[in-house]
């Protein structure tokens, strides 16, 4: 069966922000709660929980019973599958709880999303631009609620910057909890942070390339990152990039253990070549 569902490292290219938004979620790990912000999505077809995620928080996952490949809306393969595992997870929405099931896939922007089949099941009533979020089917006054029926959304921005603390600064070391940064080229620029609030840091290209049409290449920062023990580096897209030009990136984890020069994987999705300059 094919999941029709845009890749999130284009999401910004879709144009339609008004039909998803953000709320804030309780997961039960295997040792303790985690709190994180989930994607309500009507335009996913299934319900996500990132592989990485549920890694670091010990969430146990099933194997699937068949693999399934992620499509895009073009049906094109999409970097988030395959599909292999499944994860059960007591979820709180407020004084809302279940037990929900999510596909395991390898979300480039987010931890958790809520498709069509979580909409489904609990019909929730939903005003988009209110960011306003009321359980009143049957199922949720009678099995799924503890006592007000209604949750709040937060901004997209604000979600994703609350996500990035937990992922970073939860277990940052005590000993020493700043990101380790070392020229490994002495022309190579060190991440620069665009904004007070911006919610990481713009890494450098230390080399040209040409990322074909349709295709990917590997570009060089001339640099290396420790982060802090018990953490792990996440190099996820910029939004410009996919909006202006379709350029996405793939994979992206930066182990705490790993010394080597960090490079990025650009695909670029749309039907032109894409020139990154030195210093992009």
């Amino acid at each position: 069966m094919r999941n029709l569902y845009a890749a999130l490292n284009n999401r910004e290219a879709l144009n339609n922000e008004n039909d998803r938004i953000m709320v804030t979620i309780r997961l039960q790990g295997a040792t303790k709660q985690i709190m994180i912000n989930a994607m309500i999505d009507s335009g996913a077809t299934e319900d996500f929980i990132d592989k990485g995620f549920c890694s670091k928080y010990n969430i146990r996952t099933t194997q699937a019973k068949t693999i399934r490949e992620v499509y895009l809306a073009d049906c094109r393969p999409s970097a988030m599958g395959p599909i292999t595992h499944t994860a059960k997870v007591p979820m709180d929405i407020g004084s809302h709880r279940e037990l929900a099931t999510f596909q395991v896939a390898k979300l480039p922007n987010h931890e958790v999303i809520l498709g069509m089949p979580w909409l489904k099941q609990h019909s929730p009533r939903i005003d988009w631009g209110q960011g306003k979020i009321t359980f009143e089917s049957e199922q949720c006054t009678t099995w799924c609620l503890k006592e007000s029926p209604t949750v709040y959304a937060i901004p997209e921005d604000e979600a994703r910057e609350e996500n990035l603390k937990v992922e970073f600064g939860v277990t940052r070391s005590k000993k020493d909890p700043r990101i380790q940064v070392r020229l490994l080229d002495p022309q190579a620029r060190i991440p620069t942070r665009g904004s007070a609030k911006a919610a990481g840091h713009d890494l450098y290209a230390n080399e040209e390339r040409t990322i074909p049409a349709r295709g990917q290449d590997v570009v060089p920062t001339g640099i290396s990152i420790t982060p802090p023990k018990g953490t792990y580096g996440r190099i996820a897209p910029r939004s410009g990039m996919a909006v202006k030009h379709q350029i996405a990136v793939n994979a992206g984890v930066i182990d705490s253990d790993y010394t080597g020069e960090v490079k990025v994987v650009l695909a670029n999705m749309s039907d032109q070549d894409y020139q990154i300059q030195k210093g992009d």
